[in-house]
């Protein structure tokens, strides 16, 4: 498949370019590699490990949801030359997508959580620069319960900050770093916020407005949409199509 008409599907099946995002994230292709696409990597991260990984599985194209750039205009020195170097010699292109994929309502971060998590979708949460991101909705469960649940579909450790009522009924998700959006969560008389992780502050906040949170890992929460968008497309393009799972442990 002609990596061009790639790019096009993309751009319009996630919105690229009308989506607002943080400055850094450039999204879209970051680093040009073959024109021609059989073999696509995905993976949350453009690290090091990452790129390796791709190359050494021959593939074509590989797709990330945090990008290159998150530092900003930075010298392609050190570690930051490594990984451009290893892109170009190993003629792999990479593609970057961070808020028009947390955001998408079909293979979205928030809205496949949110399902993973038996919260029933009413409306959105959590919004950047006027932009919807997240999803609340309804779930009458244990807060206790909640939290093995999501053990469960993150397949690893979660934390409870245990703040609000002992019982959810209304739940906000906003995968990543969403612990900041607590305010918005009390303001819509959500009782419970479902995210990645949140500053010290954000306890404080919590406690204080009566809201449970749920921190379940940045990465972690943020396996759903990158792992979906190479589903989606190998099935519609006929690509091979692999998942890196490395996680941070953060």
């Amino acid at each position: 498949m002609k990596l061009e008409s790639i790019l096009a599907y993309l751009d319009g099946y996630l919105g690229v370019t009308a989506h607002p995002d943080y400055p850094n994230a450039l999204n879209g292709l970051q680093v040009e590699g073959p024109q021609e696409v059989t073999h696509l990597c995905t993976a949350v991260d453009a690290s090091e490990a990452a790129i390796t990984e791709a190359v050494h599985r021959n593939a074509h194209l590989l797709m990330v949801h945090h990008g290159l750039f998150w530092d900003g205009l930075r010298p392609l020195t050190g570690r930051r030359h490594r990984k451009v170097a290893h892109l170009i010699r190993g003629e792999l292109g990479l593609y970057s997508i961070h808020l028009p994929l947390d955001a998408h309502a079909e293979i979205g971060n928030c809205i496949l959580l949110t399902r993973a998590l038996e919260v029933s979708p009413v409306g959105r949460f959590g919004a950047y620069q006027g932009a919807e991101v997240g999803w609340w909705g309804e779930l009458n469960l244990e807060r206790k319960q909640l939290v093995e649940r999501a053990q469960v579909v993150l397949d690893g450790p979660v934390e409870l900050l245990a703040y609000g009522p002992e019982r959810t009924e209304r739940v906000g998700v906003v995968t990543g770093s969403g612990g900041s959006l607590v305010e918005e969560a009390a303001r819509l008389g959500l009782d419970t916020l479902v995210t990645g992780e949140g500053s010290h502050h954000v306890a404080i906040d919590a406690a204080e407005l009566g809201v449970n949170i749920v921190y379940g890992g940045h990465y972690a929460t943020e396996t759903f949409g990158i792992r979906a968008l190479g589903e989606h497309l190998a099935e519609r393009f006929g690509l091979e199509q692999e998942f890196l799972n490395l996680p941070t442990g953060t």
